[in-house]
């Protein structure tokens, strides 16, 4: 279905949710600001969104927090917010195709990942923890024959979700799921570059049977919605994906308002540790390429540093870059393209600096370093690899968020460790080797929350995803996640 598709053709035609979902449906913003949705294939403007002020914030709390004290959700039978979840569920597929465009048009990714991936992993997502509603279960803890006492999961109340532009689906989706499965109401905050997917899930979850109110939806700027939401006395927790710096704004915001919960799902600089044991290089060099260049480098674990040993190193850089070829920059729309462009032109200025200090600190790009395709106005940035980098370097202590990848020599396993965790990230990493003994040793050291060996970026709904250190707290995905949104409650019973 996927290549039969007239894309582009659809995207001339395509209709663009523009205005706030509030109470069940679209309405116009109290602000009357707006800001320009940029399609970055090409760098024109689609359409002028509703940019959502403290007043527009207000009036999605107060929707949420009536939805949830009516009891229309939260105190509804769990088989029943099941059954919802999982026709919202069916309803994402069955727009397969309108929100794949909707992705693609916002943040310039490959319309077969939008489409493939987005779009399918949203779903299984959000049908996921639907599954999960009616089986988990509360406590009878022991106590004496004097006393029964019962330990259960209560929903926070009022959750805000803020999501960033690079996944808006997946990530609007990790955060839905186990808020909405927990009974809470949501306001959903997209990043200003990305908001039509979060638009149409509140009209897609209406239809799904869900109560107005029950999932608001409010587009903006992050320094004005994000920073209402953060600050508001009525918003019980904040579950945040998105740059370190700004989740330390929010964590500001919650010790100025009402001390709300926060869940933070941060930066990283995830290392790729290569050892001198490593027995499959050609394994090894795909999966490094495809955990840096996919989606453009703009994954939050996405393995920017290469750590190699000295005995490898030239072989294993040869095989990068010969895999470096299938992820030149690509038309967007066109259903081969494996990679397309950056999400806006600040972005792609901000990765081109990046690559100028690799240069100017004393490092050489072996491949790549360039803007591309500039004749079709789009922000697209070549595959880039730097060799000769040192650790100290910028562009292997900050976030690029771009397809730069930074090779670092090193000699035995002790310093590629030591290299590895000296950071103040630590979200992920992975581990080639082909000794058993030296991948439990690396699995165990490197510090981070997930950790990879001998392959990269592999996930599933049941397993958690967050970091330690500067890479945030709090998992999203799996049951762990329904931590977040959920208070634990003790009652005792005298007999």
């Amino acid at each position: 279905m996927l290549h039969t598709i007239d894309w582009h053709g659809r995207a001339a035609a395509a209709v663009l949710p523009n205005r706030p979902f509030i109470d069940g449906a679209y309405v116009d913003s109290l602000s009357g600001e707006t800001f320009d949705c940029v399609y970055p294939g090409d760098g024109r403007v689609l359409t002028q969104v509703a940019s959502c002020n403290d007043a527009d914030v207000d009036r999605a709390v107060a929707s949420a927090r009536r939805a949830f004290e009516a009891g229309s959700w939260s105190r509804m039978a769990p088989a029943e917010r099941r059954r919802i979840l999982l026709r919202f569920s069916e309803l994402i597929l069955a727009n397969r195709e309108e929100l794949a465009l909707l992705e693609t048009l916002n943040v310039g990714k490959p319309i077969a990942n939008a489409y493939n991936g987005d779009v399918v992993s949203a779903a299984s997502c959000i049908a996921w923890y639907a599954e999960a509603i009616d089986k988990v279960y509360g406590e009878v803890a022991a106590t004496g024959p004097d006393m029964t006492t019962m330990v259960v999961r209560e929903p926070l109340g009022v959750v805000a979700a803020v999501v960033p532009w690079n996944y808006p689906m997946s990530m609007a989706a990790w955060k839905l799921g186990p808020a909405l499965a927990t009974g809470n109401s949501v306001i959903l905050k997209p990043a200003e570059q990305s908001p039509f997917t979060a638009l149409k899930f509140g009209e897609l979850a209406i239809e799904a049977g869900m109560p107005p109110g029950v999932l608001n939806v409010v587009p903006g700027l992050g320094h004005i919605a994000g920073r209402a939401l953060g600050l508001h006395m009525d918003v019980d927790c904040v579950g945040f994906t998105g740059s370190t710096e700004v989740g330390k704004y929010f964590m500001q915001y919650s010790g100025q308002s009402n001390i709300k919960r926060i869940g933070l799902e941060l930066g990283g600089k995830s290392p790729q540790v290569v050892l001198a044991d490593c027995d499959d290089l050609d394994a090894a060099a795909a999966g490094i390429a495809a955990g840096i260049f996919a989606n453009t480098g703009q994954v939050c674990n996405a393995g920017s540093r290469l750590i190699v040993d000295a005995s490898i190193r030239d072989a294993l850089l040869e095989k990068i870059a010969a895999q470096a070829a299938n992820y030149q920059p690509g038309d967007p729309l066109d259903t081969a393209t494996r990679m397309g462009s950056v999400v806006s032109e600040e972005q792609m200025s901000r990765v081109l600096g990046y690559i100028d200090a690799g240069r100017a600190e004393g490092a050489s790009a072996l491949i790549g370093g360039a803007r591309v395709r500039t004749e079709t106005g789009g922000f697209f940035i070549e595959p880039t690899v730097f060799e000769g980098v040192r650790n100290d370097m910028t562009i292997a202590r900050e976030e690029i968020f771009g397809p730069v990848l930074s090779a670092i020599t090193v000699n035995g396993f002790d310093e590629a460790m030591a290299v590895a965790n000296d950071t103040i990230y630590g979200l992920s990493g992975a581990v080639w080797t082909g000794s058993v003994k030296n991948a439990h040793r690396a699995a165990k050291a490197i510090r981070a929350g997930v950790v990879w060996v001998n392959c990269f970026d592999r996930g599933s709904m049941a397993v958690p995803f967050g970091g330690f250190k500067q890479s945030g707290f709090g998992r999203d995905k799996s049951l762990h996640a329904m931590d977040k949104y959920t208070d634990l409650k003790a009652m005792w019973f005298a007999h």
